[in-house]
């Protein structure tokens, strides 16, 4: 028998052997007539090897089925190729969003990600992000609404990529993804006037400032005044409890008490949702007696009836690129920025109509 079937005959004994029977490093080496340390070097590309070495490691490597041990494999090359991902709530339209923009984009990459959520908790975040470091993690995003002051020193001793996706803070300390609130809710307002609303109601959530931090909810107001002292027209701000459906309409009994009001937009999608279902309990029809804006565009943006306008916010995107800049400072890139800001766009749809 020559060496190659000698090989080959051996491959399918290991192969055919029996489902307890397990292929080990040691096995490629020899069924390959290499040493072990050159294998080591084809599965993790480590040093050059010619190519047809290479060739023949590989050809063994599938023949039975071979899988390095991904633990020892880390420990070696000091990568686990997993990613970390913290976030508030994965039952949050916006959040599955972002996560599954971050999941598909490592995969193009050959990572892995480990999923956490802690529910809004301070103390669970805390404990997640020290998890993720025993689990070797090379990065971690962290997607929350929570401003953690412990979150410093746990990152400070965290020597690896870190991007912190915020939804209701503007924070510089860290690398984050974004859209321009600000003028994202001035043009909403802006495209409101065009269609010939004057007396624009805008609904938002009262948010407790931080010290040395700015809300984005304030930033989206502003937006908003901006457009309307353009014009001369009258601000209507108001407050609701909270940022739900719920609160949406409960909010839109008292904005509709106030003479004239031609159009509602609100700071999140939900509650619009909520304010066009007050309106439509007490027979106000959206959009030809009051249209209504919304901010997000979550999922049931676009199959609510009326098909809500609102704020394009590409939550996908935002993800993919959170994702994408841990990938190449990992890989030694350049990064140019700690702060990206996405472009946004206005989905104009059947809640809002033209005045005549």
């Amino acid at each position: 028998m020559r060496f190659d079937e000698y090989n080959y005959f051996n491959i399918y004994l290991i192969y055919k052997g029996g489902e307890n029977m397990t292929s080990t490093i040691k096995d490629v080496a020899r069924l390959a007539g290499v040493s072990i340390s050159t294998v080591s070097r084809v599965i993790n590309n480590s040093k050059p090897v010619s190519p047809e070495i290479r060739q023949k490691v590989m050809k063994v490597i599938e023949e039975i089925n071979y899988k390095p041990n991904e633990i020892a494999r880390s420990l070696v090359t000091k990568k686990s190729s997993l990613i970390g991902i913290i976030v508030t709530d994965i039952g949050n339209s916006y959040v599955a969003e972002m996560v599954r923009g971050i999941e598909e984009i490592a995969k193009m990459y050959n990572y892995d990600i480990i999923l956490c959520s802690t529910y809004s908790d301070k103390e669970t975040e805390c404990k997640n992000i020290q998890l993720l470091k025993r689990k070797q993690v090379e990065g971690i995003i962290l997607i929350s609404d929570i401003i953690n002051d412990r979150i410093d020193e746990l990152i400070k001793e965290y020597d690896n990529p870190f991007v912190y996706l915020n939804r209701l803070y503007h924070q510089t300390k860290y690398s984050t993804v974004s859209i321009d609130n600000y003028n994202a809710a001035y043009e909403m307002t802006k495209y409101l006037i065009s269609l010939g609303h004057m007396n624009i109601a805008y609904l938002t959530a009262k948010e407790k400032q931080l010290k040395e931090l700015t809300t984005i909810e304030t930033e989206k107001l502003e937006g908003y005044k901006k457009a309307v002292r353009e014009e001369l027209y009258e601000e209507i701000i108001h407050f609701s409890k909270g940022k739900n459906i719920k609160s949406g309409y409960n909010a839109a009994n008292e904005i509709i008490a106030r003479d004239n009001i031609t159009a509602i937009f609100t700071s999140c999608d939900d509650l619009a949702i909520g304010a066009i279902n007050y309106l439509y309990d007490n027979n106000i029809n959206v959009p030809h007696q009051i249209s209504v804006a919304g901010y997000g565009d979550i999922g049931t943006a676009s199959i609510l009836r009326p098909k809500l306008t609102t704020i394009d916010e590409p939550f996908y995107d935002i993800g993919a690129v959170a994702i994408r800049r841990i990938i190449k400072e990992l890989k030694g890139e350049k990064v140019d920025f700690d702060e990206i800001t996405l472009p946004f766009r206005i989905q104009r749809r059947s809640s809002c109509v033209e005045i005549k």
